[in-house]
């Protein structure tokens, strides 16, 4: 278990529109579906009445994209509140972001912008993290983003702000694998240094998903298939995780969000996972 006692929940899939007319039809066996938050939140449509019925049979989770826990702006506390109460509607296991900001004076710029790793933005989200924890009235999930340019002025690696950031928030992570590859693509490190340095009895949760090489540099795309360098990281991850005294594997799922195949086969890109947890 990690250290919040959140449950293995198995292999699970990103809940996305195109799929719901097979899902309500065949309610396939998959272990559990993460929803993107600001698809279901304060809306009485369609896509909130399909949560609902599977929040019956599926074990489910939020994943936001507008809580800019880097941002200089207030945080948004009816935000939070209203994520909260999403998430206990739906029986939600639990409620993560990113590490990122996403806009500036009250303005979403609906993209994941990255964020100086330094001591004092170290301290400042810190203090949000544990303020947001506070409301929600459980640990934020923070996910490790994918970057294409950095700060001049960051005077710590990423994976050592995360790590000092989960430890002093009390907060846990989601592990993308696939921002970890994409990252050290664009910037030159090496994956495996970023693996060492996080403290994976506070991972929760792991992404994969696909992207796109243009050569110079990568592009977090969630087209699939997973490539293989990404599969060996998620390798190493597990292996990692058992390390710390983690077994039976972690909450795994897929992402695929662009050239959305049928279910189907998006299905069984994420079960390949099991292949790669076992030891080889």
């Amino acid at each position: 278990m990690n250290r919040f006692g959140l449950e293995n929940l198995g292999l699970g899939l990103g809940l996305r529109s195109k799929h719901y007319a097979h899902i309500l039809e065949h309610r396939p066996d998959v272990d559990w579906f993460e929803l993107i938050t600001e698809n279901y939140l304060e809306t009485r449509g369609r896509s909130r009445e399909i949560a609902e019925i599977l929040s019956e049979r599926y074990p489910l989770v939020l994943h936001g994209v507008s809580l800019s826990i880097g941002s200089t702006d207030p945080l948004d506390l009816d935000y939070v509140r209203a994520v909260r109460g999403l998430r206990d509607h739906l029986k939600a296991r639990w409620v993560s972001d990113h590490l990122c900001f996403t806009g500036v004076l009250g303005r979403n710029t609906h993209d994941l912008l990255p964020i100086p790793y330094t001591k004092a933005s170290l301290d400042h989200v810190v203090d949000r993290v544990r303020r947001v924890s506070d409301v929600l009235g459980a640990p934020l999930i923070l996910e490790n983003p994918s970057t294409y340019v950095e700060f001049a002025g960051s005077t710590l690696p990423e994976w050592a702000f995360l790590a000092e950031l989960a430890e002093r928030a009390d907060c846990g992570l989601l592990l993308d694998v696939n921002n970890v590859w994409v990252s050290s693509y664009n910037h030159g490190f090496d994956p495996r240094q970023y693996l060492d340095a996080l403290p994976f009895d506070r991972v929760v949760q792991i992404h994969l998903a696909g992207h796109t090489n243009y050569g110079t540099h990568v592009v977090d795309t969630h087209i699939g298939p997973v490539t293989d360098p990404v599969w060996e990281l998620f390798r190493l991850a597990e292996q990692r995780a058992e390390g710390c005294g983690r077994t039976g594997g972690t909450s795994t799922m897929l992402e695929w969000d662009a050239q959305i195949p049928s279910f189907e086969q998006t299905h069984a890109e994420a079960k390949k996972a099991q292949a790669w947890m076992s030891p080889r």
